[in-house]
């Protein structure tokens, strides 16, 4: 019976294709803009987990400031003590810390070496724990080491941008480049880590943090040394769980600032988890978007496809007699109809997934966004139109089953 009932579902959407196609627009829409935004969304989310883990594993940075999409109060962060080399030294002695560097940055507008140029290059100064901290891996040469360090030496290691834009095929270890006019020998090229955020991290030269410190004083204005400041980078022991290395350091950073018990934190601790919670609002508030689009257009489409069934029933009232005088049961003509009701909604749903995957991979091609489609997005798509051929398909095919044969043979 299934299958005549299907028989008779497919040649009525052949007699009726321009309206059945119109029909299923509403569905069509609402399921392309789901699986379109869904795919744009589990690529972007994969790309940035992937830049996240690119920063350190487990790493815990210690600065002025929280992380966080609230609002800032940078006059009460400017007054926040400033963080220095003895907290950094201090955190590395914690039972669950393994490797600790302080770190200082600022941006170089302009490097060259015989007319070859690199332009705001992110300069760093970082002892050698920041090899584990900043996950950085060296591609030749070597990094930098403690002597280094202690006797304050004029050495840099390069990252892969900084290599290509001013050497190209040359190799770099054991030239000298100068920065801001201080001249530097370079003593290995770090491994590409790709972009983050964005911005490139193999823009950037690192050099010792007491060469820095040497040649880059703090800045006396307490506004400019809120982001010119030192900051702490921290990696756990192995078997020391994060939250763990954080209540020592946050126990220690409190002790050291002289904070009461009922005093708030006068610095930030912030993680990978900070990151991915930031970047969950921000993805929260485009689902919410997609949701009520896509909900709008289901909406549409399901009162569409129950007008259009609606019209069918009173177009075929007839035949509806006719079937039920040779013995059709009312069951059999609630199936029929809900069946083509539910069919028009699958039907304009799977035009609907493959419109999503074709502009999610048009937008990733065009915009260089990542774009990925798991299986239960394209179920999900075939779930929510059956579900709404069922709904608004329910109401048509019941009056059409509660039809009286008589009268329905007398129709005209």
């Amino acid at each position: 019976m299934f299958l005549e009932l299907l028989k008779l579902s497919v040649e009525t959407f052949r007699t009726h294709r321009m309206r059945s196609f119109l029909t299923a627009l509403g569905i069509i829409i609402g399921v392309m803009t789901v699986i379109s935004i869904i795919s744009l969304i589990q690529g972007m989310n994969r790309e940035v987990e992937r830049q996240i883990s690119s920063l350190g594993s487990n790493t815990i940075y210690v600065q002025k400031f929280a992380w966080g999409m609230g609002r800032i109060d940078f006059d009460d962060i400017s007054r926040r003590p400033d963080l220095t080399v003895d907290d950094a030294e201090a955190i590395a002695r914690l039972p669950g810390i393994d490797r600790v560097s302080p770190v200082r940055s600022r941006t170089v507008s302009r490097i060259t070496w015989r007319g070859n140029k690199a332009t705001n290059v992110d300069l760093t100064g970082a002892s050698p724990g920041y090899a584990v901290t900043s996950n950085v891996n060296v591609e030749t040469g070597r990094f930098i080491s403690s002597d280094d360090s202690l006797r304050k030496r004029a050495v840099c290691l390069i990252g892969g941008q900084v290599a290509d834009d001013l050497f190209g095929e040359t190799d770099p270890v054991g030239r000298r480049l100068t920065v801001e006019g201080k001249p530097f020998t370079i003593i290995g090229v770090l491994k590409r880590k790709g972009t983050f955020m964005g911005q490139s991290q193999d823009n950037v030269i690192i050099i010792p943090f007491s060469t820095f410190q040497k040649h880059f004083p703090m800045p006396r204005d307490r506004r400019s040394r809120m982001f010119a400041g030192i900051s702490i980078e921290a990696a756990p022991r192995r078997g020391v769980t994060i939250e763990r290395a954080v209540d020592q350091i946050r126990e220690l950073m409190r002790r050291r600032h002289g904070l009461g018990y009922d005093k708030p934190d006068d610095f930030g601790i912030n993680t990978q988890d900070t990151l991915r919670e930031i970047y969950q609002n921000i993805t929260r508030v485009a689902i919410i978007v997609m949701v009520a689009v896509a909900g709008i257009s289901l909406l549409v489409g399901g009162i569409g496809i129950m007008n259009i069934m609606l019209v069918a029933v009173t177009e075929r009232t007839r035949e509806i007699g006719l079937r039920k005088a040779l013995g059709a049961t009312n069951r059999t003509i609630l199936w029929q109809f809900l069946l083509e009701s539910v069919m028009l909604a699958v039907i304009g749903g799977a035009i609907g997934v493959i419109l999503g995957l074709g502009i999610a991979q048009l937008a990733a091609a065009v915009g260089h966004l990542k774009a990925a489609a798991p299986l239960w997005t394209i179920l999900l798509g075939f779930g929510f139109s059956a579900g709404v051929g069922i709904f608004f398909g329910i109401y048509p095919a019941s009056r059409a089953a509660r039809l009286n044969p008589i009268e329905a043979l007398r129709y005209e």
